[in-house]
C-alpha cells in the first residue's frame, strides 16, 4: 500500500510512517496513563468521556490517512489548455457515416458534388480537412474532418449559415435516405502535432482511436509530446486530437502511408529508435479501448 511500483519505500513515504508511528506510539502511551490515573484515583470513566475518546481516535485516524493521500494541486485552468495550441484558433469536427452498403456509390459522389463548394467557399469560416471511404475496420463507412478556425464561434456561423442553404439543406435530406447511423466528435488538436494540410497521392490513412482512462489525458500528451519526434521521418504524421464533445477522453492519431507495406516497414522502424519502448509501455495502461481505420481518400479530399 506504501511502496512504489517496484514495492520498495521511497524516502518520503520511509518518513511519512515514521511520523505516523511516532503518533500512534504517543497516543497509546496517552491512554496507558490515563488509564493508570484514573485507577490508582478510583474515577469512574463515564460514558461521554469514552465518546470524546472515540472522536479524538477518530481526528487522529482522519490525520494519519491523509499522510499517503496524494495531493492535487489546484489548478486554475483546463486541461486542454494545457495540451493544445490555442483553444480559440481550430476547433475540428469528425463525422462518422455508416452507410447503406448498395448507396455507397450514391453516396460518395453526392459529397463530392457538395462538400468541396462549402470548402471553396470564403463566406464560410471551415475547410474540409479530408474525407474517406474505409477500406480496412468498419465497412461501408465515409469518415469527414473539417476544421473551423475561430473556434466555437466560427462553428456556430458556419450552422447557422448552411441552414439557410438549400442546397446544402437538399444535400442533407438526399444523404439522409442513404445512411444506417452517424455520429460525429469535437476536437482540439494537440499543441505538439502537425497542422493537417493538403498533400498530394496516392496515399492511405491510417486513423488510430484510444479511448483513454478518465484523467489521463495530461500523462498521454506528455509521453507523446517526446513520442512524435520518432515518428516524423518519413512524414507520416498528418495531425492529432482530443475529443472536446462526443466520446470523452477520445483521442484520435492520423497518419499517411504510401501502401500497407510502407506502413508495416515504417511502425517497425519506430523501434529501433532509443525511447519509443519506453512511450509505448508507459502508454498503454492509459487506454481502455483502441482501434485502427484504413481509409482511401475520396477523390474531393485535400488530403490525397
Amino acid at each position: 500500500m506504501f511502496c512504489n511500483r517496484f514495492g520498495v519505500m521511497n524516502t518520503l513515504q520511509r518518513d511519512q510512517w515514521k511520523m505516523a508511528t511516532r503518533v500512534l506510539q504517543r497516543f497509546g502511551n496517552g491512554l496507558s496513563q490515563a488509564k493508570n490515573t484514573a485507577q490508582s484515583t478510583g474515577q469512574t470513566v463515564v460514558l461521554s468521556r469514552g465518546l470524546s475518546a472515540s472522536n479524538h481516535r477518530s481526528r487522529e485516524d482522519s490525520w494519519f490517512k491523509s499522510l499517503f493521500v496524494r495531493k492535487v494541486d489546484p489548478r486554475k485552468d483546463a486541461h486542454s489548455h494545457l495540451l493544445t495550441k490555442n483553444e480559440e484558433s481550430n476547433l475540428y469536427k469528425i463525422q462518422f457515416h455508416n452507410v447503406k452498403p448498395e448507396c455507397l456509390d450514391a453516396y460518395n459522389q453526392l459529397c463530392e458534388e457538395t462538400l468541396p463548394s462549402i470548402h471553396n467557399d470564403k463566406y464560410y469560416p471551415c475547410e474540409l480537412v479530408g474525407t474517406w471511404n474505409t477500406w480496412y475496420g468498419e465497412q461501408d463507412q465515409a469518415v469527414h474532418m473539417w476544421r473551423y478556425r475561430g473556434g466555437y464561434p466560427a462553428l456556430t456561423e458556419v450552422m447557422s449559415k448552411l441552414r439557410q442553404n438549400k442546397e446544402f439543406m437538399k444535400y442533407r435530406e438526399e444523404r439522409g435516405k442513404m445512411l444506417l447511423s452517424r455520429r460525429n466528435q469535437l476536437l482540439l488538436e494537440f499543441s505538439f502535432w502537425n497542422e493537417p494540410i493538403p498533400r498530394k497521392g496516392p496515399n492511405i490513412y491510417e486513423l488510430r482511436s484510444y479511448q483513454l482512462r478518465p484523467g489521463t489525458m495530461i500523462e498521454w500528451g506528455n509521453y507523446w509530446a517526446r513520442a512524435i519526434g520518432y515518428r516524423q521521418h518519413n512524414s507520416e504524421a498528418v495531425g492529432g486530437f482530443f475529443s472536446q464533445i462526443g466520446n470523452l477522453y477520445m483521442v484520435h492519431h492520423l497518419w499517411a502511408y504510401k501502401d500497407l507495406e510502407a506502413r508495416e516497414a515504417t511502425r517497425n522502424a519506430a523501434w529501433q529508435h532509443e525511447g519509443w519502448d519506453e512511450v509505448v509501455y508507459y502508454t498503454v495502461p492509459l487506454i481502455q479501448h483502441m482501434d485502427s481505420r484504413i481509409m482511401i481518400p475520396m477523390k474531393a479530399s485535400p488530403l490525397q
